[in-house]
């Protein structure tokens, strides 16, 4: 699918403009996908679609495999009856940031409306809808007890919930079905909303010739459903703890390094069964997106594993994954899969080795390039990857070529043959001039926008994640002017409709 080439826009759902405080998957996300057709791109490239957990992260979420309810449409719940059509229209929030605590607060409420008026009527032929979405969804059930119980805890991680809850076994989980009924039902309608929408906007944007890029960790957040019900599949002590925990250690982002605090797989376990939750994972995840980034690649190799005391990611070791055992195994279930992987940071030949034996394409980020990796300058890319002017992490182009030195502005121009006047159009021309097959461009560099419209900085719990952008934003030209030098690096889309092999 990255075999020929092409470019496409890094945009979070959440930052798309529209009512309620939040981007959602209605009319302004297919405005947004008009906008990629009309540039010429191939490709919108998002990053987890899933529950955000700590600090409203993408990558820190309440299950590996459901849905952001925050990102349903109220608009169509209104259309389908769910809804009053007058209680879609709250304007009272911020167009540039998400105030993800007010959004919360308002737009689960109105949720939680719809999903009690649709459980409310059981004559309907959408209600068939729902209950085959329910008995064909293998993780749903688990997810919805999960959340149906932390609502009842107000919000407590489950390892302090009461033993009956935190432990969960058969047995306590059916009486906990009867206790939470409507709850769950909730959940789950959720859950059924949000696949819905999604699909239909991914089915909008591959009618469009418009492939999406997904984005999966290869990590899990602690409190989630998923280590709350599989306790056995993660290193974890006898009363659930883990007693070490993922990160990397210090590196360009920080010089402490990152201290995620996920727990870790217990591979012995998870080989035992041929991998059969990663391979759910994958097929629930290839279900969502037509391509998939894998993020932190090397930990399949190695993963930095810290003690759980620490409280900075410097003491670690680095211990060996499953490797090519678990992708064998799940090409040998899901066939050849379009896979991304996120192949920065302390690289080994052996990562590189297990990257190259799928055919993977790893990444290239242009910022990095001018400062502490030359690895990434365009002269060493290869046709057979990604590269990026930036990434979620990083700063936007403009705020990072304004923090550089000048002796490495000057490095860059030199480097690039240009006037060294406008280093984000310099950077946005490497990207589309480079061998790589596939450029994808945060939609703040196609914008040229400052450090004020940055979505995450690494190693920082809050304030992240919450840029969004408007529609007078814009230059009139910009779909003519984009098309245009994509047409000149031959990105430029055919507009033809994209057909997932």
């Amino acid at each position: 699918m990255l075999n020929k080439r092409g470019c496409g826009i890094l945009l979070h759902p959440t930052s798309l403009p529209g009512p309620g405080g939040i981007g959602s998957l209605g009319r302004n996300a297919r405005r947004f996908i008009d906008l990629l057709a009309d540039m010429g791109m191939s490709y919108w490239q998002v990053l987890p679609l899933s529950p955000p957990a700590c600090g409203n992260s993408p990558y820190s979420a309440f299950s590996a495999f459901a849905g952001n309810p925050l990102l349903i449409d109220l608009e169509q719940l209104a259309d389908e009856g769910d809804l009053s059509p007058g209680c879609c229209d709250n304007n009272c929030y911020s167009e540039d940031h998400v105030d993800f605590a007010g959004v919360t607060g308002s737009k689960m409420e109105l949720l939680y409306q719809a999903a009690s008026a649709f459980l409310a009527d059981k004559s309907t032929l959408r209600t068939l809808e729902f209950r085959h979405f329910c008995d064909t969804t293998p993780w749903l059930h688990d997810y919805a007890l999960f959340m149906a119980l932390k609502r009842h805890y107000n919000g407590k991680s489950w390892i302090l919930w009461p033993e009956r809850a935190a432990g969960i076994t058969p047995e306590t989980a059916r009486e906990y079905a009867v206790q939470f009924g409507h709850e769950i039902g909730v959940q789950k309608y959720l859950q059924w909303q949000f696949s819905k929408q999604w699909l239909m906007l991914r089915g909008y944007a591959n009618e469009r010739g418009i492939a999406v890029i997904g984005d999966i960790p290869i990590f899990v957040a602690f409190d989630s459903a998923d280590v709350w019900s599989r306790r056995d599949l993660f290193l974890l002590d006898d009363a659930g703890n883990p007693p070490v925990v993922a990160g990397v250690p210090p590196d360009y982002f920080s010089a402490t390094g990152q201290l995620w605090g996920n727990p870790l797989y217990d591979w012995e376990v998870m080989e035992q069964d041929g991998y059969q939750w990663w391979i759910d994972r994958f097929r629930t995840t290839f279900n969502l997106f037509d391509i998939v980034r894998i993020d932190h690649f090397r930990g399949f190799e190695a993963a930095w594993q810290i003690p759980a005391e620490e409280t900075t990611a410097e003491r670690g070791a680095w211990i060996k994954g499953p490797g090519e055992r678990l992708f064998d195994a799940l090409f040998a279930a899901l066939g050849k899969l379009p896979i991304i992987a996120e192949d920065l940071g302390v690289i080994t030949p052996e990562v590189l080795a297990l990257r190259d034996r799928y055919n993977f394409p790893g990444m290239k980020i242009l910022q990095f390039a001018f400062e502490k990796e030359p690895v990434n300058l365009p002269h060493l890319h290869i046709k057979n990857g990604v590269v990026y002017t930036g990434t979620h992490d990083n700063d936007t182009t403009k705020g990072w070529y304004a923090s550089i030195t000048d002796a490495e502005r000057h490095e860059m121009s030199e480097y690039l043959g240009s006037s060294g006047v406008d280093g984000v159009g310099d950077l946005l021309r490497a990207a589309l001039m480079s061998v790589a097959d596939t450029a994808i461009i945060p939609l703040q560099d196609i914008l040229k926008l400052g450090s004020e419209a940055r979505m995450n900085i690494p190693g920082t719990p809050f304030g992240n994640w919450e840029w969004r952008f408007s529609w007078d934003m814009l230059p009139q030209d910009l779909s003519v002017s984009i098309r245009g030098r994509l047409e000149r690096y031959d990105r430029a889309s055919t507009g033809r409709k994209y057909v997932c092999d």
